[in-house]
């Protein structure tokens, strides 16, 4: 893990104070046990911006993000990714991003969430290996000429 995006959201969670540390620290923990070899980076760092935590494995799986009323997590690919028990209940419209949304009070439903962060590792890599492919065949094809 880079220990820049693991000390900021250590740091954020210790910050919020509120409901909404021990949920993101609890979504962390379930993001760590679907998929051991996710990342935490620190992405988006602007004056006006301390930056938005991303959980990445073969590109970014999810943002950890918090608001006043809830705390947010947008799956990159989150429109191609099986949503079976119906988790994704923000961004709805578009056509590559979804989110989850959790209000306090609110729980997640933890294997069908394991199971969403699986899937989206699975859709990363799977984007990777076709990027890989194509350099790879366009090389080759140069090369050759």
């Amino acid at each position: 893990m880079p220990a820049q995006g693991t000390a900021f959201l250590d740091e954020k969670i210790k910050q919020l104070g509120d409901w909404r540390g021990p949920v993101l620290a609890h979504i962390r923990q379930l993001i760590h046990e679907a998929d051991p070899a996710i990342e935490e980076e620190l992405k988006w760092v602007k004056p006006t911006s301390a930056g938005t935590p991303v959980f990445s494995h073969d590109g970014i799986v999810c943002t950890g993000e918090s608001y006043k009323q809830v705390v947010k997590l947008t799956f990159a690919r989150g429109a191609v990714l099986p949503d079976p028990k119906k988790l994704f209940n923000s961004s709805l419209e578009g056509n590559v991003r979804r989110a989850i949304d959790i209000h306090e009070g609110e729980t997640i439903n933890a294997a069908a969430f394991k199971q969403l962060i699986r899937a989206a590792v699975v859709a990363n890599s799977a984007v990777l290996a076709e990027r890989t492919a194509k350099k790879s065949a366009a090389k080759k094809s140069t090369t050759k000429k």
